[in-house]
């Protein structure tokens, strides 16, 4: 549907409903045990940090992810059929299912590979950085990672090194408060992110993730800055509304906190600021989000209906095209015994 007004921010809240509502569905699916997988990592809360920061990527740009990267592809252009499907293990998934829901990559959309090691995907973006400086590409890469990372030795090595050599970088740091069950401020002393990347030389924002029009302008402001040779670093702030996982009743917070945390919700004050505004009106966003939950609806009935990838498909993209698959261990085996009896 067409919103009545010609608002950016009305495409945000699109953006930030359509992740919304996709986790949601996800989550159905989990529960109906119809996901690849024995773990499912939700980002609902933290909706701004994905819809602002691709808001104004370009094409050309690239970017990793981390455990919950779902809304992160989403807002850059994903197919939320196919992704789903791979989170349910099919074939018709972006990677034949073989990825699941933590390791969703996709090289036309720029997707360099979601990482399931806390940092993971930091360092890969060091590499394309470098590779869009040496060819003159004009590129960005952008690495999407948790608080929980803030820790990780790898990413003051990428900083260090984006900085040293003045790589079109940005590291983007979603603070949801909690890397897994363990409170930020119980992780380290000093939770002023930014600093520590101005140490290293590279620009640094916080930004409260609440108001995605802040998220956008922040993140526009370092990645034409990174585009340009200066590298740098953001941290959004929000709430993880659930558990680490899906399956996670989070008892190391208490009920108290999480009431409080959930009305840091980005999608409703987007959309309060709409009406507030007089941007648009409640009637029009109603419609838009039922336009959206009938085209999630529809991806779990894809991903249902898809087909499992075929057994022989194992090794595909694994190995180079030409060379031979691996040889089964029984048939070694029997190979060697048989030539010993000969």
């Amino acid at each position: 549907m067409t919103l009545t007004a010609n608002s950016h921010l009305a495409e945000l809240y699109r953006t930030m409903r359509r992740i919304r509502t996709f986790e949601e569905r996800v989550g159905e699916l989990f529960v109906r045990g119809q996901s690849a997988g024995s773990m499912l990592h939700l980002s609902i809360g933290e909706e701004s940090s994905a819809a602002g920061v691709c808001d104004v990527m370009k094409p050309q740009d690239t970017f990793t992810t981390h455990h919950r990267g779902h809304g992160i592809f989403l807002a850059r252009g994903a197919d939320p059929k196919r992704m789903m499907a791979e989170i349910g293990g099919k074939e018709t998934g972006y990677c034949h299912g073989k990825g699941g829901s933590m390791h969703i990559a996709d090289m036309a959309l720029g997707h360099l590979g979601a990482n399931a090691i806390v940092g993971g995907g930091i360092p890969a973006v060091v590499g394309a950085g470098l590779s869009s400086k040496y060819l003159k590409q004009d590129a960005v890469s952008i690495a999407f990672f948790g608080d929980g990372a803030m820790q990780q030795g790898i990413l003051y090595e990428s900083m260090n090194m984006a900085a040293l050599w003045s790589l079109p970088v940005l590291f983007v740091c979603v603070n949801n408060q909690y890397g897994m069950g363990t409170r930020i401020d119980q992780a380290t002393r000093n939770t002023a992110f930014d600093e520590r990347a101005r140490a290293f030389g590279l620009n640094g924002a916080v930004v409260n993730g609440l108001d995605v029009e802040d998220v956008r302008d922040a993140a526009r402001w370092l990645i034409d800055e990174a585009r340009s040779g200066k590298p740098g670093f953001l941290s959004v702030e929000v709430y993880r509304f659930f558990g680490h996982a899906r399956m996670d009743k989070s008892p190391y917070r208490a009920e108290a906190e999480e009431l409080e945390g959930r009305k840091k919700d980005p999608v409703l004050f987007a959309r309060a600021k709409l009406i507030d505004s007089g941007l648009e009106n409640e009637g029009a966003l109603d419609a838009l989000d039922r336009e959206i939950a009938a085209e999630m609806d529809a991806t779990i009935d894809f991903a249902v209906e898809s087909r499992a990838p075929a057994l022989s498909s194992m090794f595909r993209d694994v190995y180079a095209v030409g060379e031979p698959e691996p040889e089964p261990v029984r048939a070694r085996i029997d190979r060697v015994l048989a030539r010993e009896d000969a």
